[in-house]
């Protein structure tokens, strides 16, 4: 493994990327090389919780199968907010049993993931992916023992830098999540960010993925 993709939607199949793809219960696609799969809060369907979260526990007792997520909360949808922490806190318990890190969906909601993390004694790394805040958010996130993956913005929004380049080294991931551009191109520019030469870069996110897989 050359380069890590923590978080992406898309199988690409090159020889020199490891790609943790995201899956879905319901649509879960045997071919995928290694995977995640949890319940977005996006995708809750309250008929069907029980019978996702039964296909996520016979796939977490999988080798393939290398996290639960991408699961979690958002306060900018219409499903109500106790319904998504119920299917979230599920999900928890299903990560420690079977010992798997989680891929965190957060929006506008990073002090209730804080919270259940510290209330629930989760044990398990959790990753926020896709981070797009301020300093003082990852700060805080970094401090609850929390992992932070970068992509898209880490492209698309210079004043992620600095909040880039203030997170530990053993505390963070790269992911394509949706967009086009490829975990390389994510790569060149966190390496710029960071000073460092890709060939630094691939090690310290190689030894971030011994620590979590």
């Amino acid at each position: 493994m050359e380069f890590f993709n923590f978080h992406t939607h898309q199988v690409t199949n090159q020889p020199d990327v490891l790609e943790l793809v995201n899956q879905y219960p319901n649509e879960f696609n045997a071919s995928v090389p290694f995977y995640s799969i949890g319940i977005h809060p996006w995708y809750i369907v309250e008929n069907r919780i029980d019978a996702d979260l039964k296909i996520i526990e016979e796939k977490l007792q999988t080798e393939n199968c290398l996290a639960i997520g991408e699961c979690g909360l958002d306060k900018r949808i219409e499903i109500p907010l106790e319904l998504q922490l119920s299917v979230f806190e599920k999900q928890l318990i299903l990560a420690e049993k079977y010992k798997k890190p989680v891929v965190i969906h957060c929006v506008a909601a990073f002090q209730e993931v804080i919270a259940i993390k510290k209330k629930m004694k989760i044990s398990v790394p959790m990753i926020m992916h896709g981070f797009s805040k301020n300093n003082q958010i990852a700060e805080q996130l970094i401090a609850a023992g929390f992992y932070i993956s970068f992509g898209k913005y880490l492209l698309r929004n210079p004043d992620l830098k600095t909040v880039f380049q203030n997170i530990p080294n053993d505390r963070f991931f790269l992911e394509t999540d949706t967009i086009e551009e490829s975990i390389k191109q994510v790569y060149d520019v966190a390496a710029e960010y960071k000073n460092i030469t890709i060939k630094e870069l691939e090690e310290i996110i190689s030894s971030n993925f011994k620590c979590l897989f």
